[in-house]
């Protein structure tokens, strides 16, 4: 019998049959890895468990704890969702259900309008599904055969995919029971793996993202491996309704947003105080590291964002007027003001790094539907930074910015975890440009002894970047600061210093925010909070009851005197 060389993740080699499943090797490792293994990885490609091995490979046996090991189990928790659906509503068209963070959810296009009490009704066609210990097949057909058979099930959303699938593909399926859908995979082999779920929300889905297309019924989930999970995720959840920043922000009185204005929101006398602590606090700390602060105008020539690249890389996002007939567009950032102020004079080496700080209102284009309070707005204030620096102070200068970010957000009490972003499809530059950034950002986290996750092609289009992944205390995860190293932007402006040799030379920049946007930031303190901010925070540190009214003319002089201290004080009259 042939045999193959696998090599497994701890770095042990095993040689085992040709064509023995994944889930064979893992029994023969332990049946205790059998019983706990939803899925596997060979040479980094997401397979199932029946999947066989034909040829030397490595292999990753995943459980559902393994970072990439819950999509297995909620990619089949949307598929068993579907075949409920399809069993209570038949007449339902599918469209797409993939697994998704803490979850998944399922597209449908239904005469029947779906309402809360139907989740209960699914759920529990769900258990029976799960229950059935039904086998998740996977069979492969031409794209002609897949034609047909979506054809005859009246699936008209699976045939435009299969439609938009090139010529000659080989297109697969997965079949549980009754059930067959169109899908890549990976899924679990059993739907009795399937234990712990809860059907979460029902919103509205435009196929395929475009308003255009028509509106479809979404119904959210999740799913965990065992019902105390499920139970704690719950608990989170009903935690953050709790801490909504859009309620906790109404009762307080700090902002609001406006049908006049959708997008755009107001801050209130209270939300000033708390957003001016913020900026206080920032400025202080710049000036501390030796950071300029500078302010660029709103509305700049459309040619500079030819220039810059956001003009191929960004226009869907940003806004556009007109000015004395000339074209002129609404920053949707600050960068390309800052290399102006660069430029309004000549460098020496010698003045370099330039740290260049900018509380920066910009403007991008979001769909209403993807609008949420102060987290995802139209209007923003980006706390900006761009940093000008010799080649040789890359690492220093990263390394810097790394701690500034550490001093911030400790002094809010956030953990965070930190992600390095590669190279995206849309990108400028060389090959050799972008390894060198990418290399310069490994370097400074690795001196650092920073533990990091490679997210690939998730940079901006003119460089790499380090994201800072913020945990609050319910859990959740907010990407707020970032570090983009840049080549590009120096090259298209024409930016250069005089070197020691008197020439010029080109800089190289850093991008980088802290908070992010200040309002996001804002809107996930107050939830961080729950409302009940740290004292120099606070909108009002100080309220002064009154027993009866005889004390109140006491109570406003109290009142005074704390103020003239500093003290934000209010009188409850």
């Amino acid at each position: 019998m042939e045999k193959v060389k696998i090599t497994l993740k701890d770095g042990t080699m095993k040689e085992v049959v040709k064509g023995t499943s994944i889930y064979d090797i893992a029994k023969e490792i332990s049946e205790g890895l059998a019983r706990m293994a939803i899925g596997a990885e060979v040479n980094d490609e997401a397979v199932d468990l029946t999947y066989p091995i034909e040829k030397d490979c490595n292999l990753s046996i995943l459980r559902f704890e393994d970072e990439k090991g819950k999509d297995f189990l909620r990619h089949t928790s949307a598929h068993i969702m579907a075949q409920a659906v399809k069993r209570l509503y038949p007449s339902t068209k599918l469209a797409i259900g993939p697994a998704i963070d803490n979850g998944f959810y399922y597209d449908f296009d239904s005469e029947h309008k779906f309402t809360p009490e139907d989740l209960d009704k699914i759920e529990k066609e769900m258990q029976k599904i799960a229950k059935e210990k039904l086998a998740l097949e996977r069979f492969e057909l031409t794209r002609e055969e897949a034609l047909q058979l979506m054809k005859e099930q009246g699936e008209d959303y699976k045939v435009e995919l299969i439609q938009d699938l090139p010529e000659g593909e080989i297109i697969s399926f997965y079949r549980q029971g009754e059930f067959v859908d169109l899908c890549a995979g990976p899924h679990v082999m059993s739907t009795d793996k399937v234990k712990a779920f809860k059907l979460l929300s029902i919103a509205g889905a435009y196929w395929r993202g475009d308003e255009k297309n028509k509106m479809l019924q979404r119904i959210y989930g999740t799913s965990f491996e065992k019902k105390k999970d499920l139970e704690e995720y719950l608990h989170r959840l009903e935690e953050a309704k709790k801490r909504d920043h859009r309620k906790i922000g109404k009762e307080l009185d700090l902002f609001s947003l406006q049908d006049e204005g959708p997008g755009f929101p107001f801050f209130h006398p209270k939300g000033m105080v708390l957003r001016n602590q913020l900026e206080y606090f920032w400025r202080e700390e710049h000036i501390k590291r030796g950071y300029e602060e500078v302010k660029t105008p709103i509305i700049l020539n459309e040619n500079l964002w030819h220039q810059s690249g956001h003009w191929d890389h960004y226009q869907e996002n940003m806004y556009f007027t007109k000015i004395d007939e000339g074209n002129y567009a609404v920053k949707p950032m600050n960068c390309p003001g800052s290399i102006l102020m660069y430029k309004r004079k000549m460098n020496s080496y010698r003045d370099l790094p330039i740290r260049m700080g900018e509380l920066g209102l910009v403007h991008r284009h979001e769909l209403s539907g993807a609008l949420h309070g102060l987290m995802r707005v139209r209007c923003f204030t980006q706390d900006d930074a761009h940093i000008f620096m010799l080649p040789e102070q890359i690492k220093d200068e990263i390394i810097g910015v790394i701690d500034f970010v550490d001093y911030f957000y400790n002094i809010f009490g956030f953990k965070y975890h930190i992600e390095l972003s590669t190279r995206p499809e849309n990108s400028m530059g060389t090959d050799e440009e972008w390894d060198l950034a990418i290399g310069a950002l490994k370097e400074a986290l690795d001196s650092k002894q920073l533990k990091y996750k490679i997210n690939e092609g998730d940079g901006a289009f003119y460089g790499p970047k380090i994201d800072f992944h913020l945990e609050d205390c319910i859990g959740r995860t907010w990407q707020c600061g970032t570090i983009q190293l840049d080549f590009q932007m120096p090259q298209r402006f024409d930016i250069s210093y005089i070197g020691a040799d008197g020439e010029k030379h080109r800089p190289i920049m850093i991008h980088r925010v802290i908070f992010g946007s200040i309002e996001r930031f804002i809107g996930i303190l107050i939830e961080h909070y729950a409302g009940k901010f740290p004292t120099w925070l606070a909108p009002v540190q100080v309220k002064i009851l009154p027993i009866t009214d005889t004390h109140h003319e006491y109570a406003l002089k109290l009142k005074d005197k704390m103020a003239e201290k500093g003290i934000r004080v209010e009188v409850d009259q």
